[in-house]
């Protein structure tokens, strides 16, 4: 079986084939393709992404897809900055003006009140009419520095206080076992092995 992943992140490309790696399926990546389409995010939830991405790419490739939308929800921000979280500080932001700008934005907010939560909602398109969507969630804090080499995005300001570690500290296995993406795409394991794509 063949299914694409419908992002362009090599981040997100490599955790997703970790966390799959057991299934008997070759994935292919929009850099198999030419010319595929620029999805615009221009849904209000991740839900809504989730599925444009997949669904466009289903349409273009004739494929079945698997398409998530991520991002970080912080309590003292009213849950900002959600699914603006990839451009957080701008339209051509790199993942440091993010976070400098989330720091920034909390330098004045006490540790009890700096808690967050990570969301990725994958969304899986058999075709145009057959789709489905899961969600992973994982709670933490942010940091008042950035901490750790692994991981992307958020993932050095975002702690687990159970490990007292943020992502970025993690090595890639171990994110895997607990990050948002990893619950969401254990859920999309399960549904491929119960046989939606079949």
């Amino acid at each position: 079986m063949r299914i694409v992943l419908a992002t362009n992140n090599s981040h997100k490309i490599r955790e997703i084939k970790e966390i799959l790696s057991d299934l008997p399926i070759d994935f292919l990546t929009l850099s198999d393709f030419s010319g595929f389409p620029k999805v615009e995010e221009t849904g209000k939830s991740f839900e809504e992404n989730a599925i444009l991405k997949a669904v466009a790419i289903c349409q273009y490739t004739g494929l079945p897809s698997v398409a998530d939308d991520s991002g970080l929800e912080v309590e003292a921000l009213n849950g900002a900055p959600g699914v603006l979280s990839s451009r957080f500080a701008g339209a051509r932001c790199s993942f440091k003006d993010n976070n400098e700008k989330l720091l920034k934005l909390l330098a004045e907010v006490p540790w009890k009140k700096r808690k967050a939560k990570f969301v990725c909602v994958a969304a899986l398109a058999k075709d145009e009419k057959n789709i489905v969507t899961v969600r992973g969630e994982v709670q933490g804090i942010i940091s008042f520095e950035e901490k750790g080499e692994n991981g992307f995005g958020y993932d050095p300001l975002f702690l687990i206080p159970s490990l007292n570690k943020t992502l970025a500290e993690l090595p890639l296995k171990e994110k895997n076992k607990i990050s948002h993406r990893a619950q969401a795409f254990a859920k999309v394991k399960k549904l491929i092995l119960k046989g939606f794509f079949i």
